[in-house]
């Protein structure tokens, strides 16, 4: 992995780095998917098979409209309506850590698909470290902006969290990306890097 600067899609680096990961005309779910925006991208120009499951129904309604096909669903509650193995591709984009269950949604993102794209903010930055060390409360920084009864966030995990959590699961770790705003960092990167980025699959 090469450090270096990350161009932004749709306003964010990590899609950035998914556009990038996802081949050509491959099978897609994108999990959390919102108004999906970044499922639109990928069926413009990777000309991919793309599905959605979003648990608003406003947001639902948003994704059908750029025509994309979304399925309202809670990921928590299990993707039973999707058979093994049906994706090449399954997302998961800043959503991991607002699951309740986020083991299970992981097992469940390999059951359907044969690799996982999970990104997620990094609780182990130095930013995070030095506000609860400062301030003795819940961390306030501009990737965790909200009071801790207000934060949509149930479990927060850091690099360091998602790899033993890989290596318990029998995962192989394809690639890792480490973001600091518009850069791949190397160094440290559980004290480094604001945003992470893993492909994995089944070993």
């Amino acid at each position: 992995m090469k450090s270096g600067f990350v161009r932004e899609l749709l306003g964010r680096s990590d899609y950035a780095i998914i556009g990038e990961i996802v081949e050509p005309q491959t099978k897609v779910l994108d999990l959390g998917c919102g108004e999906g925006e970044l499922l639109e991208w990928l069926a413009s120009n990777k000309g991919v098979d793309a599905r959605g499951v979003e648990i608003s129904g406003a947001k639902v309604q948003k994704a059908i409209a750029r025509g994309v096909s979304v399925f309202q669903c809670d990921i928590d509650e299990g993707l039973a309506d999707y058979p093994d193995q049906a994706f090449d591709y399954v997302i998961l984009s800043q959503t991991l850590q607002e699951t309740r269950h986020p083991r299970k949604v992981l097992r469940e993102m390999l059951r359907v698909g044969r690799k996982a794209i999970v990104a997620f903010p990094n609780f182990g930055h130095w930013r995070m470290r030095m506000s609860m060390l400062f301030s003795g409360g819940a961390p306030r920084t501009s990737l965790f902006p909200y009071e801790w009864y207000e934060s949509p966030n149930i479990h927060i995990l850091t690099v360091r969290d998602f790899e033993a959590l890989a290596a318990l699961e029998s995962l192989v770790v394809e690639r890792r990306y480490f973001l600091a705003g518009h850069r791949k960092v190397e160094w440290q990167p559980n004290l480094t890097a604001e945003v992470a980025v893993f492909l994995v699959r089944r070993g």
